[in-house]
C-alpha cells in the first residue's frame, strides 16, 4: 500500500525473515532424520548439526567485522556499507549448511563403516580421518578458491557472498573436521553410536551372517 525504496526494502525483509525460522526448523529436522537413518545413531546427527552451525555462525561473524564494522575493507577495495545485505544470512545458511553436511556425512559414514568392522570408537575415528582427510581438504581448497574469486567483484553483495562461503568452508574443512569433530567423538566414546532400542531395526526370520570363509558370525 506504500511505495518507495524504504517500503520495498521493509517488505522484502519481512518476506525473507517471516518464514526463516520455519526454513531453519525444516532443514534441521530433515538433516536429523536422514543422518539418523544413515548412521543408526541419534547422537552423531545432533553433534553434526551443532558443528555445522559453528561454521555458519563464524561466517556471519566475519561478515559483520568486515562489512558492518569495516575491518579489512581497504584491503578488499570497497567502502563499508555499515550493514550486511538482508539476503546474505538466509542465502548463506541454506548453501553452507548443505555444503557442511556433505563433508560431515562423507566423514561420519566412513567412521561408521570402520566402527562396524572394529567395534573400536577410537580406531574408527582414526580410520575415517585417514581415508577422507585428503579428499575433503582437496575439495575444500577448490571451493575456497572459487568462492574467494567472488571477493574480486565490484559488487558488495558478491563480496559478502564470496567471503562468507570461503570462510565457512575453510573453517569447516580444517578446524571443525580435523580438530573438533574427532576430539568430540573421542570424548563421547561409544556414546557416539547410541540408538534407542525402539528405533533399532529388528531382524526378521533369524538372519545369519557369514564370513567370507563361510564361518557363522551371528
Amino acid at each position: 500500500m506504500i511505495g518507495g525504496a524504504t517500503a520495498s526494502s521493509l517488505d522484502m525483509e519481512q518476506e525473507l525473515y517471516g518464514r526463516f525460522p520455519l526454513v531453519i526448523g525444516l532443514v534441521l529436522a530433515m538433516t536429523f532424520i536422514v543422518m539418523t537413518v544413515l548412521l543408526r545413531s541419534v547422537v552423531l546427527p545432533v553433534k553434526a548439526i551443532l558443528m555445522n552451525g559453528l561454521s555458519v555462525l563464524a561466517s556471519y561473524g566475519v561478515l559483520v567485522l568486515v562489512f558492518q564494522d569495516g575491518y579489512g575493507a581497504s584491503w578488499l577495495g570497497f567502502t563499508p556499507p555499515g550493514a550486511i545485505s538482508s539476503m546474505i544470512p538466509v542465502t548463506l545458511f541454506c548453501i553452507l549448511f548443505g555444503l557442511s553436511m556433505d563433508y560431515e556425512i562423507f566423514l561420519l559414514s566412513r567412521m561408521r563403516e570402520a566402527y562396524e568392522e572394529t567395534r573400536d570408537n577410537q580406531q574408527s575415528v582414526v580410520i575415517g580421518l585417514e581415508h577422507t582427510g585428503r579428499i575433503v581438504t582437496s575439495a575444500a581448497l577448490v571451493m575456497v578458491t572459487i568462492f574467494g574469486s567472488f571477493v574480486l567483484s565490484s559488487f558488495v553483495l558478491m563480496k559478502e557472498l564470496g567471503l562468507g562461503m570461503s570462510v565457512a568452508v575453510l573453517l569447516d574443512a580444517t578446524l571443525i573436521r580435523v580438530l573438533l569433530v574427532p576430539a568430540s567423538m573421542r570424548l563421547l566414546g561409544n556414546w557416539n553410536w547410541w540408538m534407542p532400542s525402539l528405533l533399532r531395526p529388528r531382524s526378521l526370520g533369524g538372519i545369519v551372517r557369514l564370513s567370507k570363509e563361510g564361518e557363522r558370525l551371528e
